[in-house]
């Protein structure tokens, strides 16, 4: 990702520019003192325009999922159903099998740290409880931190539903507890392989695609949560976003962020989950940050800035008119894309300025 393309000019770079260059079409100080007629009028003019400007940086990206993390095995056993990479797993379904039973996803935050089983209290209880209840399986239920009788008769019609053992019992690593559906990014392990405690079994993320792009540690300002930012796809479709923050490098075990080449930033696309419905992911996206925008302004190319002579010195602009050419002194703003916010009295779209031959 190393292409970079930069919409940005410092002022410093315009100052260089207009006084090794253009001072020759400054004849006068900024007063409005008219030219001298033809031999005063500059060799090309440009319009001055209303027009929008915005400072970017444009990067190459590629499409990803949020919120990478592996799903580990609590128990150790035989993969008899593997994970299929790409599939969207929701509330209820299996995200493997081990010795023969379904692993099932269950929606909640808190993770499956035990069994479950009558007299147990907490709040996976509770998180098991809504979802029996979601499932379907709630007649009868009382949603709360107690797993009771009304608990155990709601495992036992799901476990039948599930043609398992009806124990009314939720076994260590029966279940998986996500904060919503799933998708599977990639089966870590193979169908017949043996996988113990904490052995990685797949690797899961959220189903929001975002774009993955690195950007230059001089670029750290654009990493900031909430900058907009313009994503054109493989497909050549653009679609706005913003920066979600940024984060660790595969396979870096560094801080966050990236390390000394770049920043790792993850942007969200605007959207939800279809925002990227059908996108290549091995190709790569543009990533357009933008940092500043500034709309409706007055511009010119910045080769028609002129820096005036004087002991006020400051920025002018050699307006034309028909025959003959006044400098008029301008206030600079932002600069993006060759041209410059220009202001002051009497300016306007539509008028000539004098700038440098091409």
């Amino acid at each position: 990702m190393k292409r970079s393309t930069t919409a940005l000019l410092a002022l410093g770079t315009v100052t260089a520019a207009v006084a090794g260059g253009v001072l020759f079409l400054g004849a006068g100080d900024g007063t409005g003192s008219p030219g001298r007629g033809g031999d005063g009028l500059p060799p090309a003019t440009a319009t001055v325009v209303r027009t929008d400007l915005v400072l970017a940086r444009t990067v190459d990206g590629r499409i990803d999922f949020a919120q990478r993390r592996a799903v580990k095995a609590a128990v150790q056993g035989t993969v008899t159903v593997a994970a299929a990479q790409g599939r969207t797993v929701r509330r209820g379904e299996a995200l493997y099998e081990l010795n023969d039973k379904p692993v099932t996803l269950l929606y909640g935050p808190v993770p499956a740290f035990r069994g479950m089983k009558k007299g147990h209290r907490g709040s996976d209880v509770l998180q098991l409880e809504r979802n029996l209840r979601d499932l379907g399986y709630g007649s009868g239920l009382y949603v709360d931190t107690e797993y009771g009788e009304d608990t155990e008769s709601a495992v036992k019609r799901w476990q039948k539903h599930l043609n398992r053992e009806t124990t009314g019992r939720v076994g260590r690593g029966d279940v998986v507890f996500q904060p919503g559906e799933v998708k599977v990014v990639s089966a870590d392990a193979a169908l017949a392989d043996q996988v113990g405690p904490d052995a990685p079994v797949l690797t899961i993320a959220s189903t929001r695609p975002v774009v993955r792009a690195v950007l230059e540690q001089t670029d750290r300002a654009l990493t900031a949560r909430g900058t907009k930012v313009e994503v054109t796809l493989p497909s050549g479709r653009t679609v706005p976003g913003k920066v979600a923050g940024t984060v660790r490098p595969e396979g870096e075990d560094g801080a966050e962020g990236g390390g000394q080449e770049g920043i790792t930033v993850e942007v969200v696309l605007d959207g939800g989950s279809r925002a990227a419905s059908g996108e290549d992911a091995e190709a790569a996206a543009s990533v357009t940050f933008v940092s500043e925008a500034r709309e409706g302004v007055l511009a010119v190319p910045v080769e028609a800035v002129v820096a005036l002579r004087g002991e006020n010195g400051g920025y002018g602009l050699q307006v034309v008119k028909g025959g003959t050419s006044e400098m008029i002194r301008v206030e600079t703003g932002m600069t993006a894309d060759g041209r410059i916010e220009v202001s002051g009295a009497g300016l306007r779209a539509g008028m000539k300025v004098g700038v440098a031959k091409p």
